[in-house]
């Protein structure tokens, strides 16, 4: 039987998962850190986002002010959690030795903008939030969601999303 990418691909994932378990059962310490992004006001609503060699734009579309040269920070958002949601599935499913040929995750969120507008004393946050996730597998369904739960339960932006956080301010002025 020829190995395809996605075989090469499973293995790799596989691989550098376990490299990484054998690192930090030996060194837990080495499993904390601080991620930092920066992100810089370049223009009306123009940010460059940056993080080690990664940059991006967001902005808001012209009708809300922008320049519309990337995407706005809800699209980021969701985007963070159908990543992240994709990811820890293909992880997991490498783990498990669940094949998954193809995935798709929409994200939906409800919201009213006139909190964020000051139209109204409501919360600027989104109301309620879905995902919708097909996959095309030939594994049991009974073995798809056990892989699927365990994803999620380690899949950190579902987490972001659904667990309080703790957000505090420094503002430096000057």
């Amino acid at each position: 039987m020829a190995t395809t990418t996605l075989d090469r691909s499973v293995e790799k994932i596989r691989a550098a998962y376990d490299r990484a378990l054998q690192i930090l059962e030996r060194r837990p310490e080495k499993a904390r850190g601080t991620a930092r992004t920066r992100v810089r006001l370049d223009g009306a609503f123009t940010c460059r986002v940056t993080e080690g060699d990664w940059e991006l734009t967001a902005d808001f579309p012209e009708k809300w002010g922008g320049s519309d040269e990337g995407p706005n920070p809800g699209i980021l958002g969701r985007a963070a959690l159908g990543t992240c949601l994709a990811m820890a599935y293909r992880r997991w499913a490498a783990e498990n030795e669940l094949s998954i040929r193809s995935l798709t995750i929409d994200i939906e969120a409800d919201y009213d903008a006139r909190g964020e507008l000051g139209l109204a004393d409501i919360s600027p946050a989104y109301t309620a939030a879905r995902y919708i996730v097909s996959v095309d597998t030939d594994a049991p369904e009974e073995e798809v969601r056990r892989v699927f739960d365990l994803a999620e339960e380690r899949c950190p932006y579902l987490h972001v999303w659904q667990d309080p956080v703790p957000v505090t301010r420094e503002l430096r002025i000057g």
